[in-house]
């Protein structure tokens, strides 16, 4: 099969030939139909994700058909339309017991532990698990772009967030992740404040139900423009792109009681942010994570789309070639491009 491939961490990656994968007797071989390209996949690039064992093939959010079946595969067959969270589950851990499987203590991630989708098939095991059907209506582009960015968001603000109508969130960071939170924040119900360097990206922002929009570069303090904005502080905020400055004015721009939710990354020499902990005390503030969603929470993000109160396509932007894969993935750290990438030539 085709795949991207690179040999060494910040080398540039090149289009080869590899040996097509087999499925386990739990496990599934998928043919890649589209596949996006997300700042994750450019940590991993760059050497700031230790699970990653060279010679490697990135790409972790995608969908495509069931091309072939373990034995031991119950509920798939060849065929399926499918779709994968990117955390995937053992299926026997306490975490898994627990229904918390973007948490499972054995955990393997396409693209990161294993050879990922930037690629013409990729196996995922315990098939059983792992795989969420799609709905014909919805086109593989769109399905690929809901695997990290949008599943990620969607638990951000539904499952940790537990945001509610009326409340203001305020999202640090338009890029994937963030604008899909804008979107879902904006279907619940709340008042949403997005805050970028881009104005095309606030733009889109507005597009997809921001009620105001601050740019970073314009203004004395982002902290201090939220809560008026929001009339003495959001109830929700996000860093949706996991750098200390956004990590800090996000939890900063709290009022009381309120909740911070990291979902952007932070790796390399990120990893240890400053964080206002005084007011973290003194407000009651929650600090909390957001990793991926279990498969079995899919159902309730599809049913909003399939209603049509939730509408990721909108949030695909560029469609590639997978050689086309190769500048786009080196060149994230740029953040030149609005929406999602996303690769659908093989």
């Amino acid at each position: 099969m085709k795949a991207v491939v690179y040999e060494a961490f910040s080398a540039p990656p090149q289009l080869q030939q590899v040996p097509d994968p087999s499925p386990h007797n739990h496990g599934v071989v998928i043919q890649v139909m589209a596949t996006g390209v997300c700042r994750s996949d450019w940590h991993g690039w760059v050497g700031h994700d230790s699970d990653i064992h060279l010679p490697h093939i990135p790409g972790h959010e995608f969908a495509g058909i069931v091309q072939a079946v373990g034995k031991d595969v119950k509920h798939w067959k060849r065929g399926d339309r499918v779709t994968v969270p990117f955390v995937a589950a053992c299926g026997h851990c306490p975490e898994c017991h627990a229904g918390h499987h973007q948490v499972c203590d054995h955990q393997f991630q396409p693209g990161f532990t294993h050879w990922g989708s930037f690629a013409e098939y990729v196996a995922i095991d315990q098939a059983d698990i792992n795989l969420v059907a799609l709905p014909d209506t919805l086109d593989f582009a769109t399905a690929a772009s809901l695997g990290c960015r949008f599943a990620t968001s969607f638990r951000a603000v539904v499952d940790q967030g537990k945001t509610s109508a009326g409340q203001w969130v305020a999202v640090h960071g338009c890029g994937g992740v963030g604008l899909s939170a804008i979107m879902i924040a904006n279907a619940v119900g709340a008042n949403v404040i997005a805050i970028d360097i881009s104005d095309d990206k606030l733009q889109l922002a507005r597009a997809l139900g921001a009620v105001a929009t601050v740019n970073a570069t314009q203004v004395a303090n982002v902290v201090e423009a939220v809560r008026d904005i929001s009339q003495g502080g959001a109830h929700v905020s996000l860093d949706a792109l996991g750098h200390p400055t956004t990590c800090f004015n996000s939890i900063s721009n709290l009022r009381k009681r309120g909740k911070h939710i990291q979902v952007g990354l932070m790796l390399g020499e990120h990893t240890t942010p400053a964080i206002p902990m005084a007011k973290v005390i003194a407000h009651e503030l929650e600090i909390l994570g957001s990793h991926g969603m279990q498969a079995h929470r899919y159902d309730a993000m599809l049913a909003m789309i399939n209603s049509g109160k939730l509408a990721p396509e909108k949030l695909v932007g560029q469609k590639i070639s997978l050689a086309q894969s190769i500048d786009a993935l080196m060149n994230m750290d740029k953040f030149e491009v609005a929406g999602a990438t996303v690769v659908t030539e093989f």
